[in-house]
C-alpha cells in the first residue's frame, strides 16, 4: 500500500494536469448546457412564426403551412388516401402525402429485397416488406399523434386562460386567438395561428374553428370550438364561459392522469405479454439456429406460422382494448 508521502507527492506532480482536465470539463459542460438551452428556446417558437419570419406575405405563409402539413392550398384533404393523410396531418410531421407514400414504398421494397437476399421464403419477404413499409410507419405516426395530442392537452388550459385575460381586457375574440398564436409554442401556437390567418383572409369564425377541430381531433379542443360557436350565435359572457371551460379541462386532465396511474400495471403487463412470443422466437433462433430450420420445409409450417401470427395480433389488440381507457 503506498504511503501518505507518496500519494501527496503524486498529487503534487499531477495536480496541474488534473486541474486543467477538470476546468476543461466544466467549461465544455457550460458551453453544451448553454447551447442546449438556446436551442430549446429557439424551438419553443412555434413553426408558424418561423414561416412568417421568412415570408413577407402572410397569405403565402398560410399556404406554405398547409402544404407542409399535407393539405391543399385551400386547406382541404387530398381525396386519395384521406385516412392516412389525416393521420399524417395530426402527427405534426412536416411532410407531404406524396413524399410520405414514396418513402414508405421505397422502404418496403428495400426491406423485401434485403429479406430476399437473406434467402427468406417469398411469403416472409412479403411480410417483411409490408411490416417495414406500411405497418411500422403507421405505428410511428400513431405514436407521434398521441404524443402531440398529449402536448396539446397540456397546453389547452393555459391557452384558454390567455384568451380569457385578453377578452377581459376588452379585446375581440380574433385578437384573443391571435395572442395565443403569438405567445404559445407548438403544437397549439401554430394551430391557433392558422385559425387567425384563415379568418384574416375571409373565412368566417365557425368554419375556421371547425377546420381546427378537423386538424386536431382532440375532445377538449372540440369543447372549446363548440362553446365559441354557440356563444357567437346566442351571445353571453364568453370570458366567464371560457374560464369555466378551462377549469373543466384541467379537471378532465387530472382524472386522465389518475386513470393512467391506476392502469399502469395492466398496461405494462400487456406490453410484456405482447413481447414474450417474439423474444422467445429470437432467443431460440439464436441459441439453436436449426430448431426451426429442420421443420421450415414442412408443409404444415407456414399455415401454423400464419395462424400463430394472427392469434398474436388478435391477442395484442384485445389486451390493448382492455387497458386503454378514454375519458
Amino acid at each position: 500500500m503506498p504511503s501518505l508521502e507518496a500519494i501527496v507527492g503524486l498529487t503534487g506532480a499531477y495536480g496541474p494536469f488534473v486541474m486543467v482536465a477538470v476546468t476543461t470539463f466544466l467549461v465544455l459542460e457550460a458551453v453544451i448546457v448553454n447551447v442546449a438551452r438556446n436551442r430549446r428556446d429557439t424551438y419553443a417558437i412555434n413553426k408558424r412564426l418561423k414561416v412568417l419570419s421568412k415570408s413577407a406575405d402572410r397569405h403565402a405563409a398560410l399556404i406554405e403551412l398547409r402544404r407542409t402539413r399535407g393539405l391543399s392550398p385551400e386547406g382541404g384533404y387530398p381525396l386519395a388516401f384521406m385516412g392516412f393523410a389525416r393521420l399524417l396531418l395530426q402527427s405534426g410531421l412536416s411532410m407531404s402525402l406524396e413524399r410520405a407514400l414514396l418513402l414508405m414504398l421505397i422502404t418496403g421494397a428495400a426491406a423485401g429485397l434485403c429479406a430476399h437476399l437473406l434467402l427468406m421464403p417469398l411469403q416472409l419477404c412479403l411480410l417483411v416488406a409490408i411490416a417495414l413499409g406500411a405497418v411500422l410507419p403507421i405505428v410511428v405516426l400513431l405514436a407521434m399523434r398521441s404524443r402531440r395530442l398529449r402536448k396539446l392537452e397540456e397546453q389547452l388550459p393555459e391557452a384558454i386562460d390567455v384568451m380569457v385575460r385578453s377578452l377581459r381586457a376588452g379585446h375581440p375574440l380574433s385578437v384573443a386567438i391571435s395572442l395565443v398564436s403569438r405567445e404559445m409554442p407548438d403544437p397549439i401556437g401554430s394551430e391557433f395561428g392558422m385559425v387567425c390567418d384563415e379568418m384574416t383572409y375571409g373565412m368566417d369564425l365557425a368554419t375556421a374553428l371547425n377546420n381546427l377541430r378537423a386538424r386536431v381531433e382532440q375532445s377538449d379542443l372540440g369543447l372549446l370550438v363548440v362553446a365559441i360557436t354557440i356563444q357567437a350565435k346566442t351571445g353571453g359572457n364568453l370570458a366567464e364561459l371560457l374560464g369555466n371551460l378551462a377549469r373543466m379541462v384541467r379537471e378532465r386532465a387530472r382524472v386522465r392522469r389518475k386513470i393512467t396511474a391506476l392502469s399502469a400495471e395492466g398496461r405494462y403487463s400487456a406490453i410484456a405479454l405482447s413481447i414474450v412470443p417474439i423474444a422467445v422466437y429470437l432467443v431460440v433462433n439464436t441459441l439453436a439456429p436449426r430448431y426451426y430450420a429442420e421443420v421450415r420445409d414442412d408443409a404444415a409450417f407456414m399455415p401454423a406460422y400464419y395462424v400463430g401470427l394472427t392469434l398474436w395480433v388478435i391477442g395484442v389488440a384485445v389486451m390493448r382494448r382492455m387497458v386503454n381507457f378514454k375519458i
